[in-house]
């Protein structure tokens, strides 16, 4: 009989699992508590988290799964509505959509044991439903559970995380603080410059603002050209500090607070509007926040405001509620996994999309799981090329910055350099055998 998969998720990344596994002959099951595919992407679904002006701050070419192109009339940014029907006519073309149980939230997820041996995974469903899996795939992303800081005293406004956010009317006419210095809560900020009577913008420290487009070309294509040469890191920072010093300027001058690190050592902020509302005086940066009292936020360097509203983009933490941290070899926060997609000890559990990429995710996630179920079709089958895997697995502290020395923060705790991520899972992919399942299977580029 053929292995069973369970993939947990519908969203971007349990699709493309669902993909893989079934073009490598395995039976597969994707369990999705909405009652529709998309995951993030499917605007208004309780646990979408994008707001209604939301597009790709990657490019096209840098976002699209390399095996299913995105329609060429589609623009360099796609909007949401776009990224969710691409993702229709992926699970469509890959016929994914019987594979799909709708409506269907996993609670607990535990190890099956028989005879003291364990063989596979019970999914429990939140209607008491109970199945046994052989393999294991969760796929349900790490952006949905909001993180909120910690700040002494009580906000008696309005406030909301930047997950509840979907359109500026709720800044017409008040004063609004966004705090948070990710590209959400820049777009956030942006979009309630037009339509608040007040924005200040609270920000731990500066940061790098880059535009979408360098010479009339998509920044990642740039980014990438310089990659695809082979150019030492400090050469290519020294090159992208110059183009953005020509095409934004110097933080000083457009009125933002100078970066207290070097480019490329957070994660990429893609917005050009952001300054130029700050230099024409809609948006007033201001530093972290000390404490509330009522409706005045009091900052660190002693200034304070009145305000009425808050928008807290400060990011999400990184939850799996249905299963045990032990089975995911958590520690300090978030799992230790190699590669962010293989268990240490199980050869029959893998995460997809455990990610923050410097570029476009859905790619990325391709070769995870290419790279999974390749190696879970060797294990089946009995093959030699497992082995290597399982050594390097076991100790999972791989380092994926591709050299950079990320800030540390929350933030940074799954960020990938997209490069040098994508050729150590290339590298890995090439050493398992081919399917010989009767499903065609095209890799891509």
């Amino acid at each position: 009989m053929k292995q069973t998969v369970a993939v947990i998720g519908a969203g971007s990344s349990g699709l493309v699992a669902a993909r893989n596994f079934l073009s490598h002959g395995f039976v597969v099951h994707i369990f999705e508590k909405e009652d529709d595919l998309g995951g993030n992407w499917n605007y208004g679904k309780p646990f979408a988290r994008v707001y209604r002006s939301t597009h790709t701050i990657s490019s096209k070419p840098g976002t699209e799964y390399p095996d299913f192109p995105m329609p060429r009339e589609y623009p360099d940014y796609p909007h949401h509505s776009q990224i969710l029907n691409y993702l229709r006519s992926y699970a469509e073309h890959f016929r994914l959509i019987e594979h799909i149980q709708f409506s269907a939230e996993v609670i607990r997820i535990e190890p099956a044991v028989e005879n003291d041996a364990r063989t596979g995974w019970v999914i429990t469903l939140k209607n008491g439903h109970k199945n046994r899996f052989d393999l294991l795939v969760i796929g349900n992303g790490h952006n949905w559970f909001p993180k909120f800081p910690e700040y002494s005293g009580v906000f008696t406004g309005q406030s909301l995380h930047s997950a509840e956010y979907r359109t500026p009317d709720i800044f017409a006419n008040r004063r609004v603080l966004v705090v948070g210095g990710g590209n959400s809560g820049c777009d956030i900020a942006v979009e309630a410059a037009q339509i608040a009577d007040h924005v200040w913008h609270s920000t731990r420290r500066g940061y790098w603002y880059m535009p979408k487009y360098i010479f009339g070309r998509p920044t990642d294509q740039v980014g990438d050209q310089l990659l695809a040469l082979g150019l030492p890191l400090w050469l290519r920072r020294l090159i992208a500090t110059a183009m953005h010093r020509l095409l934004i300027g110097s933080p000083k001058k457009t009125g933002l607070p100078h970066p207290d690190h070097r480019l490329f050592e957070t994660h990429p902020i893609i917005n050009s509007l952001l300054p130029y509302y700050v230099g024409q005086g809609d948006i007033v940066p201001k530093p972290d926040i000390e404490r509330f009292d009522g409706t005045t936020v009091h900052f660190v360097d002693r200034s304070s405001i009145e305000v009425d509203i808050i928008v807290f983009a400060t990011g999400y933490l990184i939850r799996f509620p249905f299963i045990d941290d032990r089975h995911l070899s958590w520690q300090n926060g978030r799992p230790h996994l190699y590669l962010n997609v293989f268990h240490p000890n199980y050869d029959s559990l893998f995460v997809a999309g455990l990610i923050q990429p410097d570029g476009g995710q859905f790619g990325l996630v391709h070769w995870q799981m290419l790279a999974a179920a390749r190696f879970a079709a060797a294990v089946r089958d009995g093959h030699g090329s497992a082995d290597a895997l399982r050594q390097h697995k076991a100790d999972p502290r791989r380092q994926l910055s591709g050299g950079i020395r990320y800030k540390e923060s929350t933030r940074h705790y799954v960020e990938v350099e997209h490069w040098s991520y994508r050729k150590l899972l290339k590298d890995w992919i090439k050493r398992f055998p081919q399917p010989t399942d009767p499903l065609p299977y095209k890799s891509g580029d």
